[in-house]
This record gives C-alpha cells, sequence and structure tokens, in this order.
C-alpha cells in the first residue's frame, strides 16, 4: 500500500471507470488528482494545436473539477514542463507512486519515459495503466507476434477479447491539503489567453465538453440504429458526435462499448467504429514514423504541388465544388466535419489539387475539436492512399457524384454556404459544366476528370520508382 499517491489526469477526465484513477486510490492511502498543462502542447510551439479541443478540454477540465468537489475533493492544477512538475511534486509532497493512463503517440511515450526516469531516480513507483482504448496494442498481434495492417483480420482478432465492464468510483481517499505550487483552473485557463474569435465551440453549433454531455449523448444511442446508412448523409447529421468525448475520455471507450452492445446489439457498425479508433491507435504505437512520412514507403516520392493559392481556397471552402466548400466552412466554423464529407474534403485536396496529404492532416488537427494524432493520421493516409490498408490510389471520389448521392437536395450545402441558399438542388448539381455558374460563388478552380488522371498517374509513377 503507498501512503501517497500522484494520479495524473489526461486524456480520461472522469471519475468513473477511470482505470488509473481507481487502481491509485485502491492501492493507496492518500491520492493527489491533477492536471498539468503542458506548454509543448497548449502554447503556440505545438504547430498541430487545436484551439477547439483545447477549448473542449478547458470545458470537460471543469467539469472534473465539479464532480471532484461534489465528493470533497479537488483537482491540483500545474503547468510547466511534466517530468519537473513531477519531480518537483515527489520530493516536496512525499509522494512515492505517480499513477497515469497509458498512450501511445510519440509525443506521449516520450513524455512518459522522462517521466517514468524521473520515477526511478527518486525511488518512486510509475504505474502506467491500460484504460484509453478497448485492446492494448500489445495484446492484438499476429501468430508471428507482428502487428496487424490490414483492419479486417485485426477486427477479427479484437472482437475474440472480452471487453472489461465498466466499474464506478467508489474509495474517494482524495487528498485534500493545500499545495504550494498547485494554481486554480480559471487563473491556468486565463494564462492560456485563447482568442474568442479562434474558438469556433462559441456558436449555435458547438460542442461543449464535459461528462454530462457525453452522458446524454450516450442515453439517445439507441436513436443511431440506422446509422449504417444515415451517418453518410451529411444533411441528416446522423453521427453521434462523441469523437471529441472519445478523446478526452470524458467517457470511457468501455462505458461506449456497453451502451452501444446494450442498445443496438454486438455487430452494430457503431462498434466496428471504435475499432477503426483502436486499429489506428495501434499503427501509431508500432509504427511512429507515420507522423510526418508515408506508412506505406513506396509512395514517398509522389510528387505532390505546392500551390498557395489553391491551398488557401481548399481551406477557405472557396473552390467551387459546393460539397468541399461546405464542410470546409462547417469545420472553420464549428470545428467538426460530417464523416463522409471528412473523406470528400481530404481526397480532393489530395487526389484533385496533388497538394501534400500533410498539409491537410495539419489542417485538420488545427481545427478540428475531436483532433486524435493517431485517427488524424490514419484517416488523411487512407484517403491519400499512403497508409496501412489505405484506399487504393486508382479509386477517387468525384465530388460532384458524392454530393448528388448523398446531399440530393442540398439541405448540407445550403447550410453552409449562403450564395447557394436560393439555388435548385438540380443547378447546383450542374455547376461543373463549362456554361453553369451562380453569381457570388466561385468556378470550379480544377477540371476533377482531368485532375484524377493525373493523380494515377503520379501514383503509378511513385509506384514503379
Amino acid at each position: 500500500m503507498f501512503k501517497k499517491s500522484l494520479f495524473i489526469f489526461r486524456r480520461d477526465l472522469r471519475l468513473d471507470d477511470n482505470i488509473g484513477l481507481i487502481r491509485s486510490l485502491e492501492e493507496s492511502k492518500k491520492v493527489i488528482p491533477a492536471f498539468i498543462f503542458d506548454p509543448n502542447q497548449i502554447t503556440s510551439k505545438n504547430k498541430f494545436k487545436s484551439n477547439n479541443a483545447l477549448q473542449f478540454m478547458l470545458d470537460s477540465l471543469q467539469a472534473l473539477e465539479g464532480q471532484l468537489q461534489k465528493i470533497n475533493a479537488k483537482l491540483y492544477v500545474f503547468y510547466g514542463k511534466p517530468e519537473q512538475i513531477v519531480n518537483s511534486l515527489i520530493v516536496k509532497e512525499k509522494i512515492d507512486a505517480v499513477f497515469v493512463n497509458e498512450d501511445y503517440t510519440p509525443y506521449s511515450k516520450t513524455r512518459d519515459s522522462k517521466i517514468k526516469k524521473i520515477c526511478d531516480k527518486l525511488g518512486v513507483s510509475f504505474e502506467s495503466c491500460a484504460d484509453l482504448i478497448l485492446n492494448t496494442p500489445n495484446q492484438i498481434l499476429k501468430k508471428d507476434l507482428t502487428p496487424y495492417t490490414i483492419f479486417t483480420p485485426f477486427f477479427k482478432k479484437s472482437i475474440q477479447f472480452i471487453i472489461q465492464k465498466p466499474i464506478k468510483l467508489s474509495a474517494t481517499n482524495f487528498y485534500i491539503n493545500k499545495i504550494k505550487q498547485s494554481m486554480q483552473l480559471t487563473s491556468t485557463t486565463k494564462k492560456l489567453m485563447l482568442p474568442p474569435n479562434k474558438v469556433a465551440t462559441k456558436n449555435k453549433d458547438s460542442f461543449p465538453g464535459g461528462r454530462n454531455n457525453a452522458l446524454k449523448i450516450l442515453q439517445n444511442i439507441k436513436n443511431y440504429k440506422n446509422y449504417k446508412i444515415e451517418h453518410d448523409i451529411p444533411g441528416l447529421s446522423a453521427t453521434t458526435k462523441l469523437s471529441a468525448h472519445n478523446k478526452f475520455g470524458t467517457v470511457s471507450t468501455r462505458e461506449v462499448y456497453y451502451e452501444i452492445v446494450e442498445n443496438l446489439g454486438k455487430i452494430h457498425p457503431l462498434i466496428r467504429q471504435l475499432y477503426w479508433r483502436d486499429f489506428f491507435t495501434h499503427i501509431a504505437s508500432h509504427f511512429p514514423h507515420i507522423f510526418g512520412h508515408e506508412f506505406n514507403q513506396k509512395y514517398k516520392n509522389i510528387k505532390w504541388d505546392y500551390d498557395t493559392e489553391k491551398f488557401q481556397s481548399w481551406c477557405n471552402g472557396k473552390t467551387g465544388f459546393p460539397i468541399v466548400d461546405a464542410g470546409m466552412r462547417e469545420l472553420n466554423t464549428t470545428g467538426f466535419m460530417e464523416n463522409r464529407v471528412r473523406m470528400v474534403t481530404a481526397s480532393f485536396l489530395v487526389k484533385d489539387l496533388h497538394i501534400d496529404w500533410r498539409l491537410g492532416e495539419k489542417y485538420f488537427a488545427t481545427k478540428l475539436v475531436d483532433y486524435d494524432p493517431s485517427v488524424n493520421n490514419g484517416n488523411w493516409q487512407w484517403v491519400a492512399s499512403t497508409g496501412c490498408d489505405a484506399q487504393p490510389y486508382f479509386r477517387i471520389f468525384n465530388p460532384w457524384i458524392q454530393q448528388k448521392n448523398f446531399d440530393p437536395e442540398c439541405i448540407y450545402i445550403k447550410k453552409w454556404i449562403p450564395e447557394l441558399k436560393k439555388a435548385e438542388p438540380k443547378d447546383i448539381h450542374k455547376l461543373f459544366k463549362p456554361n453553369k455558374f451562380i453569381k457570388n460563388y466561385p468556378k470550379p478552380i480544377v477540371d476533377h476528370g482531368i485532375e484524377s488522371k493525373v493523380a494515377i498517374l503520379r501514383f503509378r509513377k511513385a509506384k514503379m520508382a
């Protein structure tokens, strides 16, 4: 039994079914519940920082602080390099164990390695717990003990494992005395100085954080019985909007899993989505080179264009391709984009504009409220045909067909593109024709038919090099 432990919240901003937190309380006389604002992640040092994700995290931290206060506990907040904060707390507070929940990105692994080194040096136990995903990367391996790089066999192997049932917080042996270097959450958030005009979550389409908002979604999960069909139709907005809650752990993946199983069944497509998240997280853990490089090295020499003007047209939703522009404007306004539209907009950047997928990955990262490095990278490399189990390079989304099939009445398009509000859907679907245009809306900046052929040739050439 440890005398006094430190538990560091990260992507697990909840009390219930928090494996590391519950273990720390069971194995310690007292536990200091802490959160460390890491300047390497939340300041301009991080070129992938999303103000929208940061705002969601702050909402969730405030909710977590409220949960702790209800059980007469408090959240200890710190600002600085995690290993330095931990070092100081171990010495000053006489801590004999540090508990965390494991994360799998290169940055997370490096951070935890530094913390463990400090713990080892000071003779303190470092306990890293499996909590983030359904199965750990070392759990799902092929017979030869190598990782899966194709989703279907990965999925078949993964579902053989029984998922642990969620557990409620019962012990409340939290430390409550003052710690000198701890800060108030409100003062720390002011220190971050998030510019309001750059935080998209302050509007009617916002995605507020916090456990209660996640639980509301889970309570309505039974309404997603037609998810397989409806999630592809952006005008219905039929995705769960749980992704940011999954990212920051306001609910556990196990809680989500069992709510889906109990209300919709074990073979529901939403279960498959949870395993896709596992898959991309495992890939990131086993193959860290994917951050900044192609998973599939045979495509490392693709010729990319770095056309700033076209890239800005894409970023601003002014390409003349309605489904692409609607998606980008939704992203810029809300920090979110519907599932199918993410694929179409990404494909357009890579296969129609021939712009490096890494630029798109980074732009999405800086805007998304649900930005998850592993999932974002996995999705971009899937669309770019450079990833594992990726879409074949010769299979290219046609934006005109996509919008006609999935937004035939242009409900989604008209919501996000006011210039097209009064236009007839049949006219919007014909904007690719040379003699068709709508006042105040740009003409298509490229010809999809031509550019898709160019993309195929470039991929073929890179493959042969």
